[in-house]
């Protein structure tokens, strides 16, 4: 079948429909009237954006690294007074890593609670089963991120890095550089859809800015694949699981409904960490 694209202005409401058909099947995206269409059919960079709609994604197994909300191998801290909701790991990393928690060891010393923690801590140094249930995790937590990362994706180098404003639809998003949210974006789709952002360098969230989700997205399966430094700022919101082959940090009153898995440390302050719905 020939490769064919096709603008198309449906009704009254301005939006422009963009539609390529060939041998990779259909990619489809919308923009406000007067927006500009990528050629891979995702929202334009011009304006607010509007929904890209892309080749469906399947969601990233996280495997056994999904029973924590924080996860990492060289250490995670706090800035107290943060509110964290469900279990942190950190192997290898010794429990002494883990700073700022004031930290309670359970009589077994399979894991240790603390106020700031709704739910346990483990670190590798614990005793059995933890050291190996941790391995596993992290394990798992670095095959997720290497399929997040392998995933072809729908739509390139959207907005040259610059997301801010946009409304985005489902589908696999890809940089070759940093990646700026500097003021609120909205991600729209039913509860099956499936966000996967792949960032070669660092993720940055402006201070007071938000991820918002519409239409019944969920954070569970929203996926921030990024091999550099995250880093939300002051009073920032985020939604979905984020995987980073480095660290992550929260700053002042920066919150997340979703995960932290990192490849080195989490570095939270004053923060609000809640793991997604199931």
């Amino acid at each position: 079948m020939d490769s064919r694209s096709y603008l198309i202005k449906l009704g009254t409401a301005g939006v422009l429909l963009w539609l390529a058909t060939g041998c990779g099947g259909a990619l489809t995206g919308a923009v406000p009237d007067g927006g500009q269409a990528g050629k891979d059919g995702a929202a334009g960079s011009g304006g607010t954006g509007g929904a890209a709609i892309l080749a469906a994604a399947a969601p990233v197994n996280l495997g056994t690294a999904k029973n924590y909300v924080i996860l990492a191998k060289s250490g995670i801290s706090t800035v107290p007074t943060s509110a964290v909701t469900g279990n942190l790991g950190l192997s290898p990393g010794a429990a002494t890593l883990i700073t700022e928690f004031s930290l309670i060891a359970d009589s077994t010393n399979v894991f240790s609670t603390s106020a700031q923690v709704t739910g346990k801590v483990y670190a590798a140094d614990y005793a059995p089963p933890t050291p190996s249930a941790l391995t596993a995790a992290i394990a798992d937590m670095q095959i997720a991120f290497t399929d997040a990362a392998g995933r072809a994706a729908g739509a390139t180098e959207l907005g040259a890095g610059n997301i801010g404003g946009m409304n985005l639809g489902p589908g696999v998003y890809k940089w070759g550089t940093d990646l700026l949210i500097p003021s609120d974006v909205t991600l729209t789709g039913t509860t099956a859809d499936v966000w996967i952002f792949q960032v070669a360098q660092k993720l940055t969230m402006g201070s007071g800015t938000k991820v918002l989700l519409a239409g019944g997205a969920q954070a569970k399966n929203i996926v921030w694949q990024v091999a550099g430094l995250v880093d939300l700022g002051t009073t920032a919101h985020c939604e979905g699981v984020i995987l980073t082959q480095t660290s992550v940090t929260l700053k002042t009153g920066a919150s997340i409904n979703g995960r932290l898995l990192a490849q080195t440390a989490v570095n939270i302050d004053g923060s609000s960490v809640v793991e997604p719905a199931p």
